[in-house]
């Protein structure tokens, strides 16, 4: 499994994620204690928006423990939106374009999960790609293929719909093509607007995800797993759950998909919680 990190707010610079806290993104590439994968060293990415409307990017398939570029370019980099990732590879090789961040126009995506039965459902998913997406596709990772199955499906104009749907085709076409329906999905995306984080799972197994404040002023920062030590922070958010990051602050809502209701007994434990 993978780990994740993703802020939106007053300009921070990217070590504050990635590098400088005790827990680090670049720490939990080679120590995570909340994965079933300890070791997450098949390469890494970070995608950051700045003064125009698509993000910069920078991967590299070395582990991000051992990349002295990383550190240096998260020091001097400073942005109001950023995601950044390091990879435990499941499947696809370990090249640059199977890692995250994967970028389409002003839109990034990171995730972190599986499909069940992926190299059957592979070739039926990208056949439902347009022309144009399906030439977009440079990697061979389930989490570049539903990225672009969810622009596909209307990203730009209904970012969680069109990822509700996306999700409910994979379960569809695993359910018709008698395969195991399994998707385990949480995944943060941002169109250099708003950041939005999903957690899902067609099992209610998702991988883990993580809310807490951050910034001089109502700055928000996803993870997949806590930064630092402090519980009274960090608010777990449960499967069946999205979370937007926005210029108004945050909005949790509840998510599922056609195949699987949201289940309103988590929301409500969440509600309790300090968000």
């Amino acid at each position: 499994m993978c780990r994740w990190a993703a802020y939106r707010g007053e300009p921070l610079y990217l070590e504050e994620l990635v590098s400088s806290p005790a827990h680090s993104l670049i720490e939990q590439s080679h120590c995570a204690t909340r994965a079933k994968t300890a070791t997450n060293g098949d390469g890494f990415g970070i995608a950051w928006y700045g003064d125009h409307p698509e993000p910069g990017r920078y991967r590299d398939i070395l582990p991000a423990w051992s990349d002295c570029n990383l550190k240096s370019i998260a020091r001097q980099i400073r942005s109001p939106l950023f995601l950044a990732h390091v990879r435990a590879a499941t499947g696809g090789g370990t090249r640059r374009d199977n890692c995250h961040p994967f970028v389409h126009g002003r839109w990034s995506f990171m995730h972190n999960g599986q499909i069940g039965d992926f190299d059957t459902l592979r070739r039926p998913m990208e056949a439902m790609l347009d022309n144009d997406l399906y030439s977009a596709r440079t990697g061979t990772t389930d989490s570049e293929l539903l990225f672009l199955l969810a622009l596909q499906f209307g990203l730009e104009h209904d970012p969680l719909g069109a990822i509700a749907e996306t999700l409910a085709f994979v379960e569809r076409l695993a359910e018709h093509l008698e395969r195991e329906v399994l998707v385990r999905f949480t995944a943060a995306l941002s169109d250099g607007h708003d950041l939005y984080a999903v957690r899902y799972a067609s099992d209610w197994k998702a991988p883990t995800l993580y809310a807490a404040p951050m910034g001089p002023s109502g700055g928000y920062c996803l993870v997949s797993e806590p930064l630092n030590d402090d519980d009274n922070t960090w608010v777990e958010i449960p499967d069946g759950t999205a979370v937007i990051v926005g210029e108004n602050g945050v909005d949790v809502r509840l998510f599922g998909t056609a195949g699987a209701a949201p289940d309103t007994s988590r929301m409500a434990r969440m509600s309790s919680g300090k968000m």
